[in-house]
Parts: structure tokens; C-alpha cells; sequence
């Protein structure tokens, strides 16, 4: 290829290993300008919350040293992303234009828009997939439907075969003779003014090598305890990969095959935690198989009778709830981790869905947009997919009458209390027995642990048994409306 540099626009997709479109960029032998374009008015209604725009920030950093060693730069600029990218063009003198797919509904409408525009220009435009091991459209069921239950989903998946080998990262990377300018990464405004975010620097290391890391953590023993300790917040047994798969930090091609090589390696037991693991990395697929198909869904039920559902207004209790002082003590902890780290553990989110969603009756979207601002993994088809699936109103969704009653979900998944205790520290000399459930404690041992309801630590907002009554008799709304 002749006739000036490739443009490596870079989105989500930030890391140098099994990177498609930097590939052929580098196929192409000719020198590559990678260009990061901060738009977010064009994903509206879903611009990156707060969380995500701190992580962006430190992966943004991280992969621009990792391109400096290999004797290149990232360049900054603000949107529009079309006429960026134009001006970049008329810089640089290139004639392409690389980048790698994404899902979301107002990102595919834009890049339909850039790559048109860019193809009348006279400009090469090329997209590649490098953050889905199925893209959407590569998976339908034998009448050529998109999937809406998992299972059949998974096994079309895994009928397909293994995945291709990921790609290695190049050892440099041909500049061009003169760099157009950058915007400094202060410039894109991506820190909160305030910082609240020390637990969060304390949580995490955004950028390829925190991947890295946080993946040979994971394989080289949680993964062998998946299955029984995946549902345990009180265990580091997860691999906390989320926010490095959604910001592209690692490819799901480089997880799944270093899965698989690990429990091929040590055999037995591994084989199955790693079945088991590498399942939930396929959830991740069919989240981004509905978005696509049923791009309504973030804020409208995919089962249209869930729009009859009678929700509460009570922005007292969703305030408690944001704040992790609902006087239950598993969801608290689950909020206050939240809010500490930007992060919560599967099962405790799981939780703190239900209790929002089924006791306190107040709707799934305003649980989604809270989730969305606070969370460093904020992806809309996984916060959509679980969210919907908690409220019984999407694709393969647990029945709305599966209420959680977040006090024996504590007694069972935080057996020792070690996580209410980290989080909900105010209950750390309350008794393991009376520690998920402290209202039903005596008062004499709430005394001698210095609980005080509604003092120390505050009174649950509803029974859950009558909030469990309630919930059912709203549900019996949406049900006539199948009739």
C-alpha cells in the first residue's frame, strides 16, 4: 500500500496485543498515527458515567507509554469524531482509516455515518472485530432468529469451534516522518474536579499490564476454585477482568485460550472450573448479542407486558438504597463496595438488584443509570442484560416471583461475615448469627455490640415479607396483561 500513514483509531480497544485493525495497519507497511477522539455527546443517551471516565483516563495513560516504547504516540483530540478524523487526514496526508467494531446503538449509527463519509472522501475505512469472540450476527438460532435463552445460545456458540489464537503484540511500530499535534490527556477533562477516588486507585491498575496481572492472579489458582468460590464475596475468587474486557484492555481470545491452556495443563478439577468460567465470558456474548438485535432494551423491558409494572416513586428509599443504608446488611455492603471501588461482586450485585427492583418496588432503569455512573466495568449490554434479568422482564430472565431475601443470601454466601464486616464496618462486633439479619437480633446483643437501630446503624426500610407480598401482588398486573 502507497500514498501516506494509516489512521489507528482507537475506542475500546486500548492494548497493542490482538489488536486486528493495528495488525493490518502494520501489514499494510506503512507508518501508523494511533489517534484516541473523546466524544462522548455521541453516545448519548449512554455517555461514559463518572467511573468509566476515571479508568479511561489511566488506560488512556497506560497505552500511551506502551506505544511510546515501541517508538510511537497516541494522539488526543476532542470530537466530533468525522471532522476530527478529517483533520487528521488533511495532517497526516493518510489515505485509511483502521478501527475495531463496537455494539452500542448510537456508536454503530455514528461509525455507519463516519465510514460512509469517510468511503466519499476517497478514504479507505476498515473495521475489525477485536473484543467479541461471536459478533452479534454470527449466531441465530435455525430460523435465523437472534437468541433470547443462554443455553441454546452457549451450545451454538461452542459449536462453532475454538476460537482463533490471538494475535502478539508488534515490537515497534513504524512512525510517520512528522506527528500532527495532541491535545494533552488533562485536556479531555476525564478526573473528577473533586477526587473521591482513592478506593478506586487503591482497587485497581487500568491499562494492558493491570490485565495482565489481574488475568495470571486469576489462573494461577482462583480459576481452579471457580465454581465454588464465584458466588462468595467474601473470597477473591472471581477475576475481576470486567473493566479490562470492557476498556479492551486484554481480548476475550487472550482469556479464553490462556483458560483453557491452564486447566488443559493441570487437568482434573481445573477442566471443569474452566468450563465453568469460560461460560460466564460467553454471557458476556449473548449481552452483546441482544443489545444488538434488541438495541431498545436499555431503557425499555424487552417483555413489552413489563411496561404495565406499578413501580414506586419513593426517592427516600432509593436514596438509602445508592447510599448503602437500606439496614440490610448484604446490600449495603454490596453499595458501599460499590461506591469505594467502582466495582461489586456478581452475587452481591445480584442482590442489591432484587432488593431495589422487588423490595422497595422501584424501577430497573433508575438501578441501571445509578450502576452506570458508579461502576469502572459500566457496560451497557451487561448492565442491561443484568439488570433485565433481575426485574423478570428480558432475555432468559429469572421469573419475577424469584425474590432474593437478602438476609439468608448473607447467612449463605457470607458465612463468616467477612464481607458485611469489611463494608458495613459499624456491625463488625455484632455475632456472626445475628450479623445478616440484625434487627432480629436481642437487644442485648445489638447492646454489647454498640448496634443501635436507627442510631448507629439504621432500621430495614421495609419487612421483607410483606414487600415480598407486595411485589407479587404488582407482578399479577404485568400477568393480565399477557391475557
Amino acid at each position: 500500500m502507497s500514498g501516506g500513514p494509516i489512521i489507528l483509531w482507537f475506542r475500546n480497544d486500548l492494548r497493542v496485543a490482538d489488536h486486528p485493525a493495528l495488525r493490518a495497519a502494520m501489514d499494510a507497511g506503512v507508518p501508523v498515527v494511533p489517534v484516541f477522539i473523546w466524544a462522548p455527546e455521541e453516545e448519548a443517551p449512554w455517555a461514559p458515567g463518572a467511573a468509566s471516565r476515571w479508568w479511561l483516563h489511566h488506560s488512556l495513560e497506560a497505552l500511551a507509554r506502551s506505544l511510546e516504547r515501541k517508538g510511537s504516540r497516541l494522539i488526543l483530540r476532542r470530537g466530533p469524531t468525522l471532522s476530527s478524523l478529517r483533520k487528521l487526514i488533511k495532517e497526516t496526508g493518510a489515505r485509511s482509516v483502521f478501527w475495531s467494531r463496537r455494539y452500542e446503538p448510537a456508536v454503530i449509527a455514528r461509525d455507519k455515518k463516519v465510514k460512509a463519509a469517510l468511503k466519499a472522501d476517497g478514504i479507505e475505512a476498515r473495521s475489525f472485530n477485536a473484543n467479541l469472540l461471536h459478533e452479534p450476527w454470527t449466531v441465530a438460532t435455525r430460523k435465523g432468529d437472534p437468541y433470547q435463552v443462554f443455553t441454546p445460545y452457549w451450545k451454538a456458540c461452542l459449536a462453532g469451534g475454538e476460537p482463533e489464537a490471538p494475535l502478539p503484540a508488534p515490537r515497534s511500530l513504524p512512525a510517520p516522518a512528522r506527528w500532527p499535534t495532541s491535545h494533552g490527556l488533562g485536556d479531555l477533562d476525564l478526573l473528577p474536579r473533586i477526587d473521591w477516588a482513592e478506593g478506586l486507585r487503591e482497587a485497581w491498575s487500568p491499562g494492558e499490564a493491570g490485565a495482565d496481572a489481574e488475568l495470571r492472579r486469576f489462573l494461577a489458582e482462583p480459576l481452579r476454585q471457580y465454581p465454588e468460590d464465584r458466588d462468595r464475596p467474601d473470597r477473591l475468587g472471581t477475576s475481576r477482568l470486567s473493566p479490562h474486557l470492557h476498556f479492551g484492555e486484554v481480548s476475550p481470545r487472550t482469556v479464553w485460550e490462556a483458560a483453557r491452556d491452564r486447566a488443559e495443563a493441570e487437568g482434573g478439577a481445573w477442566g471443569k472450573a474452566d468450563e465453568s468460567w469460560r461460560r460466564q465470558l460467553v454471557w458476556r456474548e449473548f449481552a452483546h448479542h441482544l443489545l444488538f438485535h434488541f438495541p431498545h432494551t436499555p431503557d425499555r423491558p424487552l417483555r413489552p407486558e413489563f411496561k404495565a409494572f406499578p413501580w414506586s416513586r419513593d426517592a427516600a428509599a432509593f436514596r438509602a438504597w445508592r447510599r448503602g443504608r437500606t439496614g440490610v446488611p448484604l446490600v449495603d455492603a454490596g453499595m458501599r463496595e460499590l461506591w469505594a471501588t467502582g466495582w461489586m461482586h456478581n452475587r452481591a450485585r445480584m442482590v442489591v438488584a432484587s432488593y431495589l427492583v422487588k423490595d422497595l418496588l422501584i424501577p430497573w432503569t433508575e438501578g441501571a443509570r445509578w450502576f452506570w455512573d458508579t461502576l469502572v466495568d459500566a457496560d451497557l449490554a451487561n448492565n442491561t442484560l443484568g439488570w433485565q434479568w433481575t426485574a423478570g422482564c428480558g432475555a432468559d430472565a429469572a421469573p419475577f416471583f424469584r425474590i432474593f431475601n437478602p438476609y439468608t443470601q448473607g447467612a449463605r454466601f457470607d458465612p463468616d461475615g467477612a464481607y458485611v464486616r469489611r463494608w458495613v464496618p459499624e456491625l463488625a462486633d455484632l455475632d456472626t448469627r445475628h450479623l445478616h439479619a440484625p434487627h432480629e437480633a436481642p437487644p442485648d446483643i445489638r447492646e454489647a455490640a454498640n448496634v443501635r437501630l436507627g442510631e448507629t446503624y439504621p432500621e430495614p426500610l421495609v419487612d421483607h415479607a410483606l414487600a415480598r407480598d407486595e411485589a407479587l401482588a404488582a407482578y399479577e398486573i404485568v400477568r393480565s396483561q399477557r391475557h
